[in-house]
């Protein structure tokens, strides 16, 4: 049986964009995920046409799929900045970083939603009203950058992350997903990426086949799979809900390994690139192939 899960790692693209396939070929990735630039820099240099036929040349030969390339944009950008000079400046790099794709031949940028950065006090927290309005704010920023971004450049996907709702990160419920999408004018160019780990700290059991299905139908009623583009694999330090994001190695957190044999034999997950961002790279490949060995033949 030919596999239709495409699984592989946020692999390094140090010395290079063109060496980030030959990183994911050597771990026996079949999609993978990259920076394009330096993720912990707002400016760099244009792609030469050198290095950009170097890097379609290196994934031509390593057999993997544009499609099944996931890169991810610079940290340093948030798309719901509340101070418009930050928030300008974010908007350029995020169009930068969708050149930068297309440039490349690649078709989806994955990106965090943005964060409002409101101190909030803990009674403040409590109030619900006062927090949907802080956050739809914000959510409504994020997708008027989105609109301007995708205005600005062509055929590359803006693919939103959940998160795990840590600080004032927003797009750690599904409805902070789905009332972005709702606002985004052209939804051919609008996805999702889903981290298990974000998932699940952020209160979304996936642990037990009762939960994954409780969990994945909400998605699918709220946000819909025909928007899901990409998932990170990855495993969680902390506990469920706990709102605080670290990975973890596969079943070596709380997550355990049956939601991943979920993932595996889920045919929803079919022909999107499948990213560990676990702790242990030295462990990838065998995490992939583990990973592999969960499909039923």
């Amino acid at each position: 049986m030919t596999s239709r899960k495409f699984v592989g790692a946020h692999v390094s693209a140090s010395g290079g964009v063109y060496n980030a396939p030959l990183n994911a070929k050597e771990i026996g990735a079949k999609a993978f995920a990259l920076f394009t630039k330096n993720q912990r820099q707002w400016v760099a240099k244009p792609l030469d046409n050198e290095t950009i036929q170097k890097f379609k040349q290196a994934l031509d030969a390593s057999g993997i799929l544009p499609k099944h390339v996931l890169p991810h944009d610079s940290y340093l950008i948030n798309l719901g900045h509340p101070e418009i000079e930050k928030l300008e400046k974010s908007r350029a790099a995020f169009i930068d970083e969708l050149e930068r794709c297309d440039a490349l031949g690649l078709d989806r940028l994955n990106f965090h939603p943005g964060s409002h950065l409101a101190k909030l006090t803990k009674k403040q927290k409590e109030d619900a009203s006062l927090l949907e309005e802080i956050e739809n704010k914000c959510l409504d920023v994020i997708a008027e950058s989105i609109n301007i971004a995708l205005d600005k450049t062509q055929n590359v996907k803006a693919v939103i992350e959940n998160t795990a709702g840590q600080g004032s990160n927003l797009g750690y419920k599904f409805e902070h997903l789905a009332y972005i999408i709702d606002k985004v004018e052209d939804k051919s160019r609008v996805g999702v990426c889903i981290d298990t780990c974000h998932m699940f700290t952020a209160g979304y059991d996936i642990r037990t086949r009762e939960a994954y299905d409780k969990t994945w139908d909400e998605f699918g009623k709220i946000v819909g799979f025909e928007y899901l583009s990409g998932m990170h694999i990855n495993d969680s330090k902390p506990p469920l809900g706990s709102k605080v994001d670290r990975h973890h190695s596969l079943g070596k957190g709380e997550i355990g390994l049956d939601a991943f044999k979920f993932i595996m034999n889920d045919e929803r997950m079919d022909d999107i690139p499948l990213i560990l961002e676990t702790i242990d790279e030295t462990i990838w490949k065998d995490e992939i192939a583990l990973l592999y060995s969960f499909e039923k033949k």
